[in-house]
């Protein structure tokens, strides 16, 4: 009885293990995920072997002037407050276990800190993850400005028309609702192998190496009504991109080289991800790739109310819009962040961020004149580095 009882259980294991790879087998998305980046998935440099279009820069250069360096950072103890790092230096917090490999600190526009590991460098290209997302959030304001999108609670099927075909909720999705991450669309971001979640991580792999995003988001199902509930899903500002490139005419990659590498002064040509070269759709929730440097400049431009250098690139109104506190949705508004967890006291100079994995952050704090950015090279979870940004900027000495 023991022994059929054993066969029975190693039948059991064989069963599942041959569906499991069956399941894998028939989804080529994972599959190609595995061959592209392997088990642990996408680092910053994944972009060298994934299709592309470019984000062209112009003969305009902007270069921030190198102010008086802050080295009390290297030095400087954490606050004495209950937190992981409260016996470290803010130089040691910053690196502990989270293989940072640039940290860039831009004070009343003037570099004050600036510091590289390994081999990263300022013009060495790196995946900013889901800041991709922000910078989609500011194409979308500069796409209502430009008149292309009449209002951002307009429903999306105003501008993919043909998902007035599918379920009804389609044209009860606002552009808000996406912005916010609020679309009640059956979408999750999970990387997790387990049977359970294994629908969605298949979803998910199919988003970041499937070869038509458009068809994708045309089968999508919704789990509830567009509004009501917050969910953090990538799929939102896939849809976004879209239809600030159907609002426009202008692929996504052409219309940020114009409306801001351009203006901006971008040192370097920036990179996104597409899906095929067939289908061309950006990867507007995750895909951006560019330098450090010119990822402080969106920050400058956050900084300035959407001038820059006397030239207006978005209204204040739409930086207002994503720089107010919101304490609702994990601090989530306008694909932006807001530190909002539960036991922390919000300081009255408060900034506001940009999160992608890897702990990827463009943080902003326009009381304190601040921008800084910090690039990393793996994913460890929970993220510390917008509250380090935001303690050391309420800490920040007038020099």
């Amino acid at each position: 009885m023991k022994n059929n009882t054993k066969h029975l259980t190693l039948t059991t294991k064989h069963t599942i293990f041959l569906a499991l790879c069956a399941i894998f087998l028939s989804s080529c998305s994972i599959v190609r995920g595995l061959r592209t980046d392997g088990k642990n998935g996408p680092d910053i440099f994944s972009f060298e072997q994934r299709e592309v279009d470019t984000i062209a820069n112009g003969e305009y250069t902007f270069h921030f002037p190198v102010g008086k360096r802050a080295d009390w950072i290297d030095t400087t103890h954490f606050p004495n407050t209950p937190h992981p790092c409260e016996y470290m230096t803010y130089l040691e917090a910053f690196t502990k276990e989270s293989s940072t490999q640039g940290l860039l600190v831009i004070h009343n526009d003037s570099i004050v800190y600036e510091r590289y590991w390994g081999d990263f460098s300022a013009d060495r290209m790196a995946t900013i993850f889901s800041v991709s997302k922000s910078i989609t959030s500011l194409m979308c304001g500069i796409a209502v400005d430009d008149g292309y999108i009449r209002s951002i609670d307009d429903p999306v099927t105003d501008y993919l028309p043909e998902l007035k075909k599918k379920d009804p909720r389609w044209q009860r999705l606002t552009i808000r609702h996406l912005l916010d991450m609020r679309s009640g669309l059956d979408f999750d971001d999970t990387y997790d192998l387990n049977w359970k979640e294994l629908r969605y991580l298949n979803a998910m792999a199919r988003l970041n190496y499937g070869h038509d995003i458009w068809k994708q988001i045309q089968g999508l199902k919704f789990r509830c009504e567009p509004g009501t509930q917050f969910r953090y899903e990538s799929m939102t500002a896939a849809i976004l991109g879209l239809v600030i490139e159907r609002a426009s005419g202008k692929r996504f990659a052409d219309y940020l080289s114009e409306r801001v590498w351009k203006p901006l002064g971008m040192e370097h040509p920036a990179l996104v991800n597409i899906d095929s070269r067939e289908h061309d759709n950006a990867h507007t929730f995750g895909g951006i790739s560019t330098t450090i440097m010119d990822l402080a400049k969106i920050g400058r431009l956050y900084l300035h109310n959407g001038m820059w250098d006397g030239k207006r690139i978005v209204s204040e109104d739409w930086i207002r819009q994503t720089a107010d506190c919101d304490t609702t949705y994990y601090g989530y508004h306008f694909n932006w962040y807001n530190i909002n967890y539960d036991g922390y006291i919000r300081p009255e100079y408060s900034g506001y961020y940009a999160l992608g994995i890897c702990e990827q952050v463009l943080y902003v704090n326009p009381h304190k004149n601040l921008v800084m950015v910090r690039i990393g090279l793996h994913n460890h979870g929970y993220t510390r580095i917008p509250v380090l940004f935001e303690q050391m900027s309420g800490a920040w000495r007038k020099e």
